[in-house]
């Protein structure tokens, strides 16, 4: 079998097992949420057991999340596009600050992290700054660090946050968004010829929308060049002389919910492969980063109207699509969440030159003495 026919297997078969999954998770309660829990569980499964067949490691599809991010992206855009985000992005200053905080926090962890694991500086700070995954393993490929050691740090802590937040909610009494039962008609595509050109046109935008992310070098591309168009999309809808309702079908959103928890669930599972003690420090340098956001939600409350976890929401150090994902499945400000996230993003990849420099300068300090 060749390498494209076994990858395409593999894919199949955990979409297959995250959709049995995802319904029954969902069948739990856990509602929106449950189909990125049960793609992870499918991505671990899936994993395990092609490295149990073909003695190897399976490395998480990188097309599969962008894929993933494009289809939550463009729901998310329709979802929020009747919030009012221009009164979340007066917060700037805010978010800016909260931002450089937690960047902060990531390099003061990091140092901490080098000192006990005793691994170079620069890669320290590489795998526990609350970047992504993608962003900060390419940063390490290019400065000949250890990739797959920075790519397991920054995915251990994604996967954390997200089982971490929806615990926190109920914690606080927060319901998450469920129906009673599961039903596939609420996942079926309208076959009206109306709805179905929309369709094809917000495909065609959003497909138009992540070459143009990319090309302005926007981060998570993938996922703000569709979460723009759908936005703009449903906003322009409005003003149609005539009325018109349109939303992407559920499909599409559950379906890219999926393809988010498989990759994250594919390279989570490569964390068992690792030696107990660097896994044990790798997991302390995330618990401490986790603190640190629950230390920045604090300061949110502080110096601002808005309930703890919408704090935590805003600053938690998970993946930006993952958390606005969460927010708008537990019904919790997504359109704040989704500012703040995006701030950062911009913030951290704004600002790596100059902590790029910085962590190098470090690490050169520490050698030479």
């Amino acid at each position: 079998m060749t390498q494209f026919a076994t990858r395409f297997s593999i894919f199949i078969s955990n979409i297959i097992l995250a959709w049995f999954l995802g319904v029954a998770i969902a069948h739990l309660g856990l509602g929106s949420v449950a189909w990125i829990f049960g793609g992870m569980g499918a991505g671990v499964i899936g994993a395990k057991a092609y490295q149990a067949v073909a003695k190897k490691v399976l490395k998480p599809n990188k097309i599969s999340r962008k894929i993933g991010q494009a289809m939550v992206g463009l729901s998310i855009g329709f979802a929020i596009a009747d919030s009012d985000l221009l009164a979340a992005s007066s917060r700037l200053p805010l978010f800016i600050f909260l931002s450089l905080f937690m960047l902060v926090c990531g390099s003061g962890i990091g140092y901490f992290y080098a000192r006990i694991s005793q691994i170079n500086l620069l890669n320290a700070m590489l795998a526990t700054v609350p970047g992504g995954v993608a962003t900060m393993s390419s940063f390490a490929a290019d400065y000949g660090r250890n990739v797959s050691q920075v790519a397991m740090v920054q995915t251990l802590r994604i996967a954390s946050v997200i089982l971490i937040i929806p615990l926190i909610a109920g914690t606080f009494g927060t319901a998450v968004n469920t129906t009673a039962s599961f039903s596939l008609a609420d996942y079926k595509i309208d076959s009206n010829p109306v709805y179905s050109c929309l369709l094809l046109l917000a495909i065609i935008g959003a497909w138009l929308g992540v070459k143009t992310a990319y090309k302005l070098r926007i981060p998570a591309a993938s996922f703000f060049g569709t979460l723009i168009v759908g936005i703009v999309f449903k906003t322009a809808i409005a003003y149609l002389p005539f009325d018109l309702d349109f939303n992407p079908p559920e499909i599409i959103s559950l379906i890219g919910q999926i393809l988010l928890g498989i990759t994250v669930g594919e390279a989570w599972s490569n964390c068992a492969n690792i030696q107990r003690k660097n896994l044990f420090y790798a997991t302390l340098s995330v618990a401490l980063t986790i603190v640190s956001g629950f230390v920045a939600a604090t300061i949110a409350t502080l110096i601002t109207s808005w309930d703890w976890l919408t704090c935590m929401l805003v600053t938690a150090p998970g993946g930006s699509t993952e958390m606005i994902l969460v927010a708008l499945a537990l019904g919790h400000n997504p359109e704040i969440v989704t500012v703040a996230h995006s701030v950062r993003l911009m913030a951290l990849n704004l600002s790596l030159p100059l902590w790029i420099f910085l962590f190098r300068y470090w690490e050169k300090r520490t050698i030479s003495h």
